[in-house]
């Protein structure tokens, strides 16, 4: 499925389907990173290409159109509509719980204050998490348990709702990531 960026600032281009491979750029390595450990922990295969913007832009389209793509696996028939995952990276611990929801927000203990992690404002992630829920339609908590390194608070969080929205959008599991 191909989606048109909802942005008039910054064109995206994805595709998104079963499987676990992902191909991600976004302009920001880092966050490519995360969505792709997001894509993989959802059994999901993903394609996401932002054109070059400025960096707030790059992360609005890039969250709003994946959340937009998943909206629809969301709502499909089969779909259980809700899921929650602890995953953790190195030291991190995170944990999210997810559910289709007429009021989209995200809810979270972790401090995306003005943090950089290998170069890039963690409020950026914050935006980010925000659009893929507006896209989406989903209720998202987010919670960290354990972590000091900002980079594996980071990616335990990501691959949590990962695995967490691959759940609620009734995925197949096949064993241990």
């Amino acid at each position: 499925m191909e989606r048109p960026s909802p942005s008039t600032e910054v064109s995206v281009r994805l595709t998104l389907g079963l499987g676990g491979q992902s191909a991600v750029s976004t302009g920001l390595p880092v966050l490519d990173h995360l969505v792709g450990a997001l894509a993989h922990a959802a059994r999901m295969e993903l394609a996401l290409e932002v054109a070059p913007g400025p960096v707030a832009a790059e992360a609005h389209a890039a969250g709003r159109a994946l959340g937009e793509a998943l909206a629809d696996q969301l709502r499909a028939e089969g779909a259980v509509g809700h899921g929650s995952a602890w995953l953790p990276a190195d030291e991190a611990l995170a944990g999210a719980v997810v559910e289709v929801s007429e009021r989209p927000l995200v809810s979270s203990n972790a401090d995306f204050s003005d943090q950089r992690v290998g170069g890039l404002k963690s409020d950026v992630v914050a935006r980010f998490l925000n659009e893929l829920a507006l896209g989406a339609g989903l209720n998202v908590h987010i919670r960290v348990l354990e972590g000091k390194d900002p980079q594996h608070v980071l990616l335990a969080i990501f691959k949590a709702l990962g695995a967490a929205i691959g759940q609620a959008c009734g995925i197949p599991r096949e064993g241990p990531s």
